[in-house]
């Protein structure tokens, strides 16, 4: 697929109007909130199962290719979100998701000419990812709360010092940490290893604060937490 040619842009702008306009009505009270959440989650969830079973039936289980990359995390967030919107789970979904699932829209590092399956998969999962994570903070499931992007931030590092452990003893590539992809990307302006690792991360913490400008307004404190916590009706917290 060329990059930015004419089924890439389709498939771009097809994922950002999902996002947009779901996000718009559930906000908007138009659609019930619930219901998208759970399809989103469980229709996330099932396309992942089904990619594993084609998968690992064609290439067998071994370490290059086990569900961990920084995509992966972002997925299981984005399900467990829908399904069950924990604060600190919507905050990793959402930076992480509009982040990570972003770029690599953005730039796809696909291993099938499109329109094959494996194609196919990458952008529905990427592009599911984003949808739900706009509909997760957009739509009014959970506000976010103060500090959400170095928490995301802090949660995303420590995940890729596991990983690159991992990768030291299993010589794996997850998540780019060992060698970049071999399509472009972002990570080509950063020079070579390790600079583009640091460059990575910085170029990460400037996309989660830009992400974090349009809802910062909108953010709880953790007072405010507690009070929802407690319900209506409840006693807030003594001062």
């Amino acid at each position: 697929m060329p990059l930015f040619g004419r089924v890439h842009i389709s498939l771009l702008a097809g994922i950002a109007v999902a996002a947009i306009l779901l996000s718009a009505l559930c906000r908007q009270g138009r659609l019930s909130l619930r219901p998208v959440r759970l399809v989103l989650g469980f229709g996330l969830l099932g396309n992942e199962l089904i990619w594993w079973v084609f998968r690992y039936s064609h290439e067998g289980v071994h370490l290059a290719n086990l569900p961990l990359q920084l995509c992966d995390l972002t997925l299981w967030a984005a399900v467990l979100a829908c399904l069950r919107p924990v604060p600190w789970i919507v905050e990793l979904a959402y930076f992480a998701g509009l982040a990570g699932a972003g770029m690599a829209l953005l730039t796809p590092d696909l291993w099938s000419p499109w329109p094959s399956y494996p194609s196919i998969y990458f952008f529905v999962v990427h592009g599911g990812i984003v949808i739900a994570a706009g509909v997760l903070v957009f739509g009014g499931t959970a506000p976010l709360r103060r500090g959400a992007p170095w928490r995301a931030f802090g949660l995303i590092s420590a995940y890729a010092a596991a990983i690159g452990c991992f990768n030291a003893v299993s010589g794996a590539n997850y998540m780019y940490l060992c060698r970049k992809p071999k399509n472009a990307s972002l990570l080509d302006a950063f020079g070579p290893w390790p600079m583009y690792l640091l460059g990575g991360a910085a170029a990460a913490l400037a996309l989660f604060w830009l992400l974090w400008l349009p809802i910062r307004s909108l953010a709880r404190t953790p007072a405010q937490d507690d009070a929802s916590a407690q319900g209506p009706g409840m006693p807030g917290p003594k001062p």
